[in-house]
C-alpha cells in the first residue's frame, strides 16, 4: 500500500474547522486582554487613594506585565492558526517542512498550527 502524501480535500476542510474555531476563541481571548490593558491605561478614581496606591503600583506593573505576555501569545497563536489556514488552502496542511511526510492527524487535533512531526522536533533537541 502506497504511502499517502497529502491529507485529502474532506480532511483538510475537518481541520479547516477545528481551526477556524480555535482562531474565534483565541481571537475572542485576545481582545479580552487588549480592553484589560487598554482599561489599565485609564485614569479613574479607583488609584486615587494614597494609602494603598504604593502598594498597588507593584502588582499593577505585574499584571500589565502578564497581560501584555498574554497578548502576544495570543497574537502569534492567531497568526500560526492564519498560516496553517494558507497551507489548507495550498494543499500542503499536514506536511512536515522537515521530512516531508505527513504529521499524523492527533497531532494536528491538538496542535493545528504545527509545521513539523513530532519525530522532527525531537530531532532538533
Amino acid at each position: 500500500m502506497e504511502e499517502k502524501t497529502r491529507y485529502s480535500d474532506e480532511e483538510l476542510e475537518e481541520f479547516r474547522a477545528i481551526i477556524l474555531e480555535k482562531l474565534e476563541l483565541t481571537k475572542r481571548d485576545y481582545k479580552k486582554v487588549m480592553d484589560e490593558l487598554s482599561k489599565g491605561n485609564e485614569n479613574g478614581v479607583d488609584d486615587t487613594s494614597p494609602t494603598f496606591h504604593a502598594l498597588e503600583e507593584g502588582s499593577e506593573a505585574q499584571s500589565k506585565a502578564q497581560l501584555i505576555q498574554l497578548a502576544a501569545r495570543a497574537q502569534k497563536f492567531i497568526q500560526g492558526l492564519q498560516a496553517a489556514l494558507v497551507r489548507i488552502d495550498n494543499k500542503t496542511y499536514g506536511i512536515c517542512r522537515e521530512t516531508g511526510k505527513l504529521i499524523p492527524k492527533e497531532r494536528l487535533r491538538a496542535v493545528p498550527h504545527a509545521t513539523l512531526s513530532i519525530e522532527a522536533k525531537q530531532n532538533r533537541r
